[in-house]
């Protein structure tokens, strides 16, 4: 399932960018979205393919930021959880069906060469995103992501990675998600 949506915002970013393609993949295994998203960039990198955003879920998955430390994760023996080291920033984050995942495949040498205003402009997406479902999100400083407030409890987590500006990895945000296992 694809879309190809027309560029809004200002005339530079109209000029510099004749569409996005937007895919719904449904439920993905992380290992094969992975690849997919590294396909893609190598391919927006060198302007033979338009931006890309993936939607999809995955099946029970942990993903090992390159922050992730050793005593943050505990699988209980009987939970069917794939774990995956990965290239993104961050620490862990449980994947799972009922979580919407996101990942803007964007170069950003077209959209501002600045990696927070990237993450910072993620987190807004997704407030908007809630508030239009009549939820208040929130952000904390000197923390990446969404929160619902009162009391705090996470929403959606961010982690990317960025090479020659081209961005890989994105949210998720826990929509029907399921933490029962863990």
């Amino acid at each position: 399932r694809k879309a190809t949506a027309a560029c809004s915002g200002s005339a530079r970013a109209r000029a510099s960018l004749a569409r996005v393609d937007v895919v719904d993949l449904g439920v993905v295994e992380y290992r094969e979205a992975w690849d997919l998203q590294r396909s893609l960039a190598t391919d927006v990198a060198a302007g033979t393919r338009p931006d890309t955003v993936l939607f999809l879920e995955h099946p029970p998955t942990i993903t090992l930021g390159r922050r992730s430390e050793p005593a943050e994760v505990h699988v209980p023996d009987d939970a069917d959880v794939a774990i995956v080291e990965v290239d993104r920033g961050g620490k862990s984050t449980y994947h799972a069906p009922g979580q919407l995942v996101c990942y803007p495949i964007l170069d950003l040498t077209r959209h501002g060469q600045d990696v927070r205003k990237y993450c910072r402009d993620l987190e807004e997406a997704l407030m908007k995103t809630l508030a239009a479902f009549s939820l208040d999100g929130t952000t904390f400083e000197g923390l990446t992501g969404v929160w619902l407030d009162r009391p705090p409890r996470k929403i959606a987590s961010i982690g990317i990675h960025i090479h020659k500006w081209v961005t890989t990895h994105g949210y998720a945000l826990n929509v029907d998600l399921d933490p029962a296992p863990f």
